[in-house]
């Protein structure tokens, strides 16, 4: 059956910490939604598993960041991909929202 989630009732902001909803937990992927306040940093980390990673900006702009300390400027509409064992990290210019999927699910 079809189920439908509301990304409206998730469009929280906090000005002390980033803000995470779990929209969906299977066990074929997982979907999260990250939401930073201008200027936060979801660190850069990875995960000792094998899978993917998506990062799909909803809303605002911000770099993500990669391994060696690059970074990718990404904005509304744009879709970033790595394996889930890359090293990998969210720094917002703006209030950002980010939805992300990771298959499968650690």
């Amino acid at each position: 059956m079809m189920e439908k989630k509301s990304l409206t009732e998730t469009r929280v902001f906090d000005g002390l910490s980033m803000k995470k909803f779990l929209l969906h937990d299977s066990p074929w992927f997982r979907i999260l939604n990250f939401n930073l306040s201008a200027g936060q940093v979801f660190p850069v980390h990875s995960h000792d598993s094998e899978g993917q990673l998506s990062i799909q900006v909803l809303e605002g702009s911000g770099e993500f960041l990669g391994k060696d300390g690059k970074a990718i400027p990404a904005q509304a509409g744009d879709l970033l991909l790595c394996d889930i064992n890359e090293p990998h990290g969210v720094r917002a210019h703006t209030d950002l929202r980010i939805l992300v999927t990771i298959a499968p699910p650690f």
